[in-house]
This record gives structure tokens, sequence and C-alpha cells, in this order.
């Protein structure tokens, strides 16, 4: 008998599992840890710790429509004397995970989790990150709290850090309550299922717009790239969903670059050191000024983040259609992100995307482990006791929470562009216009925009440079490596 033909969600699923492995990453919890997990009792509703009773407050999520993994809640005080108070709390995964432990051991191995079109990878076991450690709608839990004054000009004033007790009245996913939001859609049932949750969404809508433009103003990047999902029919890639803009979501990502700022300011104010999150100063800066000429303006000649974010605004009212392929562009030469240990009182590096020199990450402690790192740090410092993390060690691991996620961001995309060449296979002959989004001694790389995909040009790819426009044809796909080739018209 034949052997049967191995599907495309089994063959991606393989693909992911292999590359993990070859990026240092464990893809199966260690027996010790799931045992250690399958051990926990629900505390959620222990008040060890707790400095606040915040439960009646109309705490609620906004996440992904099938992310179970729930790290932040947020909500807002009724505007007051020009300013209006928010709240994110963030599930306080260090009360039960501890330092040394099997599950930190393999937390600290893979750093994040990994997502991936057949399945996820996450970096702590189900039961905790999706129940004794998620902030799950319906039940009490302990949780880290950043609460900071927004003035009316998008300014944060006072702030506070404590743990409190939390509970999650809503469950939301961003496109329901970005379509409301937008007013493109209904009041999502489960904002109307408690009262006065609408109100304070609306609020914090507010206060997030704010923020937003406060950034901007001092040089945030306006940046719109395009996050592609690949879609299932059966066990077969059936399209390529691209996702839009989205309110909602925006939200939450204004809140948590308030909070973050906050959290690195308050580990500051108590002589801690901080596992600080940057962005340096792209090196690139001369092709991207060139990149600006291209297109009939001008950059100054030494990296400036407002003048950037000025002809970024530009761009995206010139020609919103294709805003993003030029945001990818621009992402590419700023360079990576990078995680990075500082003293107190050391000269920092800032993160020039978000025009901010205090940065760290904090608020998703679940899927990220540097994110963990800081929990307990805040956690000693609200608790006055030692430094958890002697220098050499914190500087150890921002080295590796840096390796390890460039890595799963390399994993990540070699899966989706896995699914995308499985789709593509279908359509090999076919002509596509593109941008160069990469172009390097190791090779040139476009990005198609209908379906909206990279891969490699193979042949004509002399003189091309980042976010030059091309029009090529596909000649080949390799669904398991991830090849997807072109050749220049």
């Amino acid at each position: 008998m034949a052997a049967s033909r191995e599907s495309e969600r089994a063959l991606l699923l393989r693909v992911a599992r292999q590359a993990m492995v070859e990026h240092g990453l464990e893809p199966d919890f260690p027996p010790a840890a799931l045992a250690e997990a399958g051990s926990l009792s629900d505390g959620g509703s222990a008040r060890d710790g707790a400095e606040h009773d915040l439960r009646a407050l109309p705490w609620c999520s906004i996440d992904n429509d099938d992310s179970r993994d729930l790290d932040q809640l947020t909500v807002a005080d009724a505007p007051a004397g020009g300013c209006t108070t928010i709240r994110v709390a963030v599930a306080d995964v260090s009360a039960a995970v501890a330092r040394g432990s099997a599950l930190d051991r393999h937390a600290r191995t893979n750093t994040t989790s990994v997502y991936t079109p057949p399945r996820n990878f996450p970096m702590l076991p189900d039961r905790l990150s999706t129940d004794l450690t998620s902030l799950n709608p319906d039940v009490d839990r302990l949780a880290v709290v950043v609460e900071i004054a927004v003035g009316d000009d998008g300014v944060c004033g006072e702030s506070k850090v404590y743990r409190a007790l939390v509970h999650n009245h809503a469950k939301l996913a961003y496109h329901a309550v970005g379509a409301w939001l937008e007013g493109d859609g209904p009041l999502p049932a489960a904002v109307a299922a408690v009262p006065g949750l609408a109100e304070n969404l609306k609020v914090q809508d507010g206060v997030a717009q704010r923020l937003k433009v406060h950034r901007h103003d001092h040089g945030a990047l306006e940046l719109e790239t395009v996050e592609v999902r690949a879609e299932f029919d059966g066990d077969t890639v059936g399209g390529l969903a691209a996702e839009k803009p989205n309110r909602a979501k925006d939200l939450i990502e204004d809140f948590m670059i308030a909070a973050n700022g906050i959290v690195a300011r308050f580990l500051d104010a108590h002589r801690f050191p901080v596992m600080r999150r940057v962005v340096r100063s792209p090196e690139r800066w001369q092709r991207i000024v060139a990149l600006a000429g291209d297109l009939g303006d001008r950059l100054p000649g030494e990296p400036d983040a407002p003048a950037l974010n000025a002809f970024l605004l530009k761009r995206r009212a010139a020609d919103p259609l294709r805003f993003p392929d030029l945001s990818l562009t621009i992402i590419k030469l700023l360079g990576r992100g990078e995680y990075v240990a500082s003293l107190p009182g050391q000269a920092v590096v800032g993160h020039f995307a978000l025009a901010v020199t205090e940065y760290t990450h904090s608020t998703a402690p679940n899927r990220r482990y540097p994110d963990l790192v800081t929990q307990r740090l805040v956690r000693a410092a609200l608790a006055q006791q030692e430094v958890p993390y002697g220098r050499d060690e914190l500087g150890a691991l921002a080295a590796e929470c840096t390796l390890k996620e460039d890595g799963a961001q390399k994993i990540e995309r070699l899966v989706r562009k896995a699914a995308a060449a499985c789709l593509l296979t279908r359509r090999i002959g076919q002509q596509f216009d593109g941008v160069v989004t990469g172009a390097s001694a190791k090779g040139t790389w476009v990005r198609i925009f209908d379906p909206p995909v990279e891969g490699r040009v193979e042949r004509g790819q002399e003189g091309l440079d980042v976010g030059d426009r091309v029009r090529v044809r596909l000649v080949h796909t390799n669904p398991e490596r991830g090849f997807i080739d072109f050749v220049r018209l």
C-alpha cells in the first residue's frame, strides 16, 4: 500500500519543530516542567502581597480573537481636573514561576512563545499561561498594576506601581471592539453585559489617542505593516489573510507603551537595574535619506526621528495603499530591537522608533521571559528586597533573550513563508508587482502585494535596493524550506 501523502498542516508543523530545534528552542515541555505545572494549585483569590483590592473596577481584556493567554487588563477613571487615570494590570506570573524551577529553566531556554500557522508553542504550559497565570474572565487574580495620570495633552504625569487583586469582567476581541470604536460595527455583547464598560472603553480610547499624538509629536514613528495569517481549509492552506489596522489593537499598544516606560522609570527610581528594550540609531540612515529623495522629500544627513516621522505621515496621506510596504522597508533599515541590561545611573541607549529613553518590556510575562525578569525586579523593589539578579547575569540574560527572540522571529517567518509557498505552488508562472525588502551579498528579496508574500529574486536582481518597486514572475516554490523564488521582468 502506498504511503499517505503528508498534509500541508502536518508539513508546516514538522517545519516549525525542526526550526525550533535548529535555533536552540525546545518545541516540547520537559516532563519536570509539566509535573511542576500540574502540581500548582489555583491561588488566584489569594490576597498575599496584594496592596489593593480593585476587583470592582470594570477591568476588561482585549486581545486576539483566539487568545487564551491573557497577560493584561485595562481600565480608566472618569476624566477629572484635566487628566485621566488609567491602569494596566499585568498577570503576576512571577508568583507562580520560581527562579531556577523546571518551569523557569524551560522559559529561560526559549525566552518567548512562538506563534506559527499550524500551532503555537507557548513559553509556559497551558496550565499556567491559559489558566493559573492568565487574567481570565470571572476569576480573581493577583496582578502588578501600573497606574498613570495622563493629561489632556497626552503627557504621563504622576504614576504608581503596586500589586493588587483584580477581576476580568469581559474578555473582548480586537476585531469586534475595533469595529465598534471606529463606528463600523455594533456594540459587542460582552461589552453591553457589563454596566459602564462601554463608556469606560470610550474613555480609554480617548486617552490612547492622546498618548499616541504626544508620542508622535516628539518623534515616535508612525509605521504600519501588513500582518499575514494563513487560513486553513481542513489541513490545506486555503488563503492568506492580511490583518488591517485596528483601533482596539492601537489602544492596547498605546497603554502598554506607556506602562513599559513607567516601569523602567520605577526601577530607576529604586536604583534597580533594568533590562531595557532599545532600538539604536539606524546605521543605514543614508539609505533612508536616499529613499525619501526618490519620493521627492529631503531628510537631514544625520538620524532624526521627528523628521523621519513627518516624512512617514506625508507618505501615508499621499499613498495609503503602499504605505505598509514603505513601513516594512523603513523597519528593515532601522535595524532590530534588542535587550540591554543597564545599571542605576548608567547612560542608556534609547528606543529610536518610539523616541523614548526609558523603556522596558513588562506587560507580557506569560509570553516573554524579559517581562518575567522585569516583574521579578519590580516585586523585589516593592518588597524592599535585594536585587534578584547580578550585573553579569542580567547582561547575559539580555543577550540570550535578544538571540532567542531573533531565532523565534526567524522561525515564525520561515513557517509563514512555508505556508505561503504551499499556497503559491498552485500559481507558478504568474506575474506579480512587489517592493524590494532586502538587498545584500546574501541575496535580494521582494514582497509581492497580492498575496502579501516575500520571496527571493533569483535572476535580474542586479542594481536593486531596499524600497525599489519591481515586477516579477514566480518560478519555483519549496514549502518544506520556505523557498519562494522569483525572476525580475
